[in-house]
């Protein structure tokens, strides 16, 4: 077995090569120069998963490797923030002795922040029962001294709770500090940093356009809540009920007063623009008292389904945040029928991977 680590001679390297792929592959949308954002060469992921391995007294982190399926024992882990990985370690020291929370433990999930919190899920093969909850609140308070922790237990049809089942990052964009509200087992940009650089580049886009804003698949409000600042107003929407409550609990801990986000799937809404349907969820938005020129759209790695993209090249500006550059080519067949490209950055949200974040800024011609 092996430990993760990273030669970070060859950051360079794979960044330029990722420039390269991405720039070959959308040249003919007229992309002569990215705009390329780079991440920290080590220690940029807040959150990482781990599969747990028992080898008699031994208690390990472990990955898979993607061909092989091999295991990987993980001691280090290099990608991870200083946090994750310092308390990776104080995790196993601390499991490896105590029967009650060491047994049936097959995976750890870590998520942290730049702010310096942490929560650590710990999930099991078997109930969690009054000795766990005994060991595990004794462990919690172990570590409180040292540690801005919290901890969640899950077992089948069991979810146990020490402390919040959230971490609150506190980002600094363009000189404001902005709160974000990120909860266990949804969503988050893993790069925070990255993020960071994301939002500024949104921001400078979206400075000058001095309209109304539409942002689909809005997640916690990463987004909208940073781009509010540019609008008259916001209208933003979300598929996930536990993203919809967090954005809801930002947009009043960022005093974010333009901002309206509603629990609709982008074609839901798609069907309600076109008067097809209506939303009980929608009472009390007057959609026609919205002036959107500009659209955000960050949908999933499968891209946006035809009548999506039909919505989106209604508007004058389009902002795409793809993490798929395969579905993002697709869509923009589609969407530069009727826009041209004017400006392409990559961020390199996933150093040593294949993966990309790209975002694109299209005009209407």
């Amino acid at each position: 077995m092996a430990v993760i680590n990273i030669d970070t001679t060859q950051y360079d390297a794979q960044l330029n090569e990722k420039e390269q792929r991405i720039t070959e592959q959308f040249q003919r949308f007229g992309v002569k120069q990215l705009e390329v954002f780079s991440s920290e060469p080590i220690n940029y992921r807040q959150r990482a998963e781990f599969r747990v391995w028992h080898d008699g007294d031994d208690l390990f982190h472990i990955m898979f490797d993607q061909q092989t399926k091999d295991k990987i024992r993980v001691d280090t882990f290099d990608p991870a923030a200083p946090l994750v990985g310092e308390v990776m370690q104080v995790m196993i020291d601390n499991l490896k002795g105590c029967e009650v929370l060491r047994r049936k433990l097959f995976q750890i999930d870590y998520l942290s922040t730049l702010s310096g919190e942490i929560l650590v899920s710990l999930l099991y093969h078997k109930p969690l029962d009054e000795h766990w909850l005994t060991e595990i609140n004794a462990l919690k308070e172990k570590l409180s001294s040292q540690y801005k922790i919290d901890f969640i237990g899950r077992a089948r049809k069991q979810k146990e709770k020490l402390g919040d089942d959230f971490v609150t990052e506190r980002l600094v964009v363009n000189g404001q500090e902005l709160i974000y509200q990120q909860v266990e087992n949804s969503f988050t940009q893993p790069n925070a940093k990255v993020n960071i650089k994301m939002l500024e580049w949104a921001q400078e886009l979206c400075k000058p356009l001095n309209n109304d804003l539409l942002e689909l698949y809005c997640g916690n409000g990463n987004f909208s809540i940073a781009l509010a600042g540019s609008f008259n107003k916001v209208l933003a929407t979300e598929i996930s009920k536990s993203s919809v409550h967090s954005a809801q609990y930002n947009i009043a801990q960022n005093k974010v007063t333009n901002l309206d986000i509603i629990r609709m799937s982008s074609e839901e809404f798609t069907q309600a623009m076109k008067g097809e349907r209506t939303f009980s969820r929608l009472d009390g938005i007057d959609l026609s008292s919205y002036n959107c020129q500009t659209i955000l759209v960050d949908p999933p790695r499968a891209g946006m389904d035809t009548l999506t993209c039909d919505l989106v090249a209604n508007y004058e500006n389009i902002i795409y945040i793809s993490c798929n550059p395969d579905t993002l080519e697709r869509d923009l067949d589609h969407l530069t029928q009727t826009h041209e490209v004017k400006r392409f950055a990559i961020f390199d949200q996933f150093p040593y991977t294949h993966h990309i974040e790209s975002g694109v800024f299209l005009q209407k011609k």
